[in-house]
C-alpha cells in the first residue's frame, strides 16, 4: 500500500490548490447560505425610537398610578397614533392618546395602558388598572445599539441573519459567491433517465448524484449531457464548459481500462495528477487544474458509491473553501457500533451506515455490503463510518468515528 496516497495528503493538496472566490456585494436574498466576507456593525439602533409594545393608550404614569376597579381614572382622549402614520408628537399631563403597537411614543408619555385595562373609550377613556412606569414601551436601543457588532466575518447567513440585516437597513452584504460546478459523466453505456435502455446500457445516476451533492453544498451545479468513451469528444465537451466553470467534476474513466478516456485525455496535462488513494471505496482519483484560468478539476471513479464518497471527502472541502465556509470538511462525530465490521489494512474504509441517537447515546449500524455499485444501500444511509487505515476490525460496542451526511455544518 506504500504507493497509495493517504487521504489527508490529497485533501491537503486540494485545499492548497483551490482559492476562495473573490468577494463582492450581494443582495440580501442572494446571500442566503453564503459566508460573510466582512464584519457587519449596526448602522442604527433597534428600536430606532421609543415605541409602544401594546395596543392601548399613551399616558403619563403619574395620572394613572392610583387606578383600580373601585377608583377608576377618567382621561380625555386627545388623539390617535398609528404605526408609521405620524400623529401626536407630545402628550400633556392629564390626557391620553390611543396608540397602536409599534407606533412612536409621544414626548411626555412614560407608560402605555393596554386596551384590556380600559373601556376602550373614544372621547374619554376609563382606566381600571395602572401600568408600571415605562411598562409596554420599547425603548430605543433596547435590542441593538448603533455601532454594535452584529455579524462576524465568516458567518453563514441564514434567514434570521437576513432579517436582522434588513431591519438595520442593509440592502447588500459582501460575500463570496456560489461556485459554478460543472458535472460530467463519461461512458458509452450511459443513458439519460426516461430514455430506452439497450441490452448493455445503464441509466446515468452519477451526474444527478454529484450535481445534487454540489447544489446541497451551496454551489450552482451544471449537469452536462453524457459524454461517450472518446477522448476527443470528452476534450471538446470539457473545453466548451470551462467558460462557466469555477470547478469541474467528472465521473468515470480514471481506472486502468482500455476505455478510460478521462485519464487518457488529461494525462498529457502536467497539472492533472492521477493515482491511487488509500481509501475504500474511492481508490482511483485524479485532481489538478486545467485551462487558462487554472480551473480545478476532480476526476472521480465511475462506481456511484465511490463517486459519492470521493465527493464528500475531496470535492466538498474545495467547494466550501471557495465559498469561505469553515470548517472545510464535515466534522467527525462519535457513536457506538452495533455490529462488528472488518476493513482492509492500509486503506481508510468508508462504511455506509445508519446513525441514530436516544437517551442512551448515539449508535451507528452498517448498511448493506461493501460493493461500490450498491447505490440502494447508499440511499438508505445517513452516515459514513470512518475506519482508519491501520484498523482491520471493529467489534460491536466499539466507539467509532462517523460522518453524519444530512446535517448542516
Amino acid at each position: 500500500m506504500a504507493d497509495l496516497l493517504p487521504v489527508p495528503d490529497l485533501v491537503e493538496r486540494v485545499l492548497a490548490t483551490v482559492s476562495p472566490l473573490p468577494e463582492f456585494p450581494q443582495a440580501l436574498m442572494d446571500a442566503l447560505g453564503l459566508a460573510l466576507a466582512e464584519d457587519v456593525s449596526a448602522p442604527m439602533s433597534l428600536p430606532s425610537f421609543d415605541n409602544s409594545g401594546m395596543d392601548g393608550y399613551a399616558v403619563t404614569y403619574a395620572d394613572v398610578v392610583g387606578a383600580s376597579e373601585d377608583t377608576p381614572v377618567h382621561l380625555p382622549v386627545v388623539g390617535e397614533i398609528g404605526a408609521g402614520r405620524g400623529g401626536l408628537m407630545a402628550l400633556s399631563p392629564g390626557t391620553a392618546a390611543k396608540i397602536m403597537t409599534g407606533a412612536r411614543v409621544p414626548a411626555g408619555c412614560d407608560a402605555v395602558v393596554p386596551y384590556e385595562w380600559t373601556d376602550r373609550g373614544v372621547a374619554q377613556v376609563r382606566i381600571t388598572r395602572p401600568p408600571r412606569q415605562h411598562q409596554h414601551i420599547r425603548v430605543a436601543g433596547d435590542d441593538i445599539v448603533e455601532g454594535d457588532l452584529l455579524l462576524e466575518h465568516g458567518t453563514v447567513l441564514g434567514p434570521r441573519h437576513l432579517g436582522l440585516l434588513a431591519a438595520v437597513g442593509r440592502a447588500t452584504v459582501r460575500c463570496r459567491p456560489r461556485p459554478r460546478v460543472v458535472v460530467i459523466s463519461t461512458g458509452s453505456e450511459l443513458r439519460d433517465p426516461g430514455s430506452n435502455l439497450g441490452h448493455d446500457s445503464i441509466y446515468d445516476g452519477n451526474s444527478y448524484l454529484l450535481a445534487a451533492a454540489a447544489r446541497a453544498a451551496g454551489a450552482i451545479a451544471y449537469r452536462v449531457g453524457i459524454v461517450p468513451d472518446d477522448p476527443r469528444t470528452f476534450t471538446d465537451a470539457l473545453s466548451d464548459q470551462l467558460v462557466r466553470a469555477d470547478l469541474v467534476v467528472t465521473s468515470g474513466g480514471v481506472s486502468e481500462g482500455d476505455f478510460d478516456v478521462v485519464k487518457e485525455a488529461l494525462s498529457s496535462l502536467g497539472s492533472v495528477w492521477f493515482g491511487g488513494v488509500a481509501m475504500q471505496p474511492g481508490k482511483p482519483q485524479g485532481f489538478g487544474t486545467i485551462g487558462e484560468d487554472q480551473t480545478p478539476i476532480f476526476t472521480l471513479p465511475g462506481n456511484p458509491v465511490s463517486a459519492y464518497v470521493s465527493f464528500e471527502t475531496f470535492v466538498l472541502p474545495a467547494i466550501r473553501r471557495m465559498m469561505g465556509k469553515l470548517p472545510y470538511s464535515r466534522p467527525l462525530s462519535r457513536a457506538r457500533l452495533t455490529h462488528a465490521i472488518s476493513s482492509p489494512e492500509g486503506k481508510q474504509q468508508m462504511v455506509r451506515a445508519s446513525w441514530e441517537s436516544d437517551r442512551g447515546g448515539a449508535f451507528v449500524s452498517p448498511v448493506g455490503g461493501h460493493g461500490s455499485h450498491l447505490l440502494g444501500d447508499l440511499a438508505a444511509s445517513n452516515a459514513l463510518i470512518v475506519v482508519p487505515a491501520a484498523t482491520t476490525a471493529l467489534q460491536a460496542g466499539d466507539m467509532v468515528q462517523v460522518l453524519k451526511l444530512d446535517e448542516e455544518f
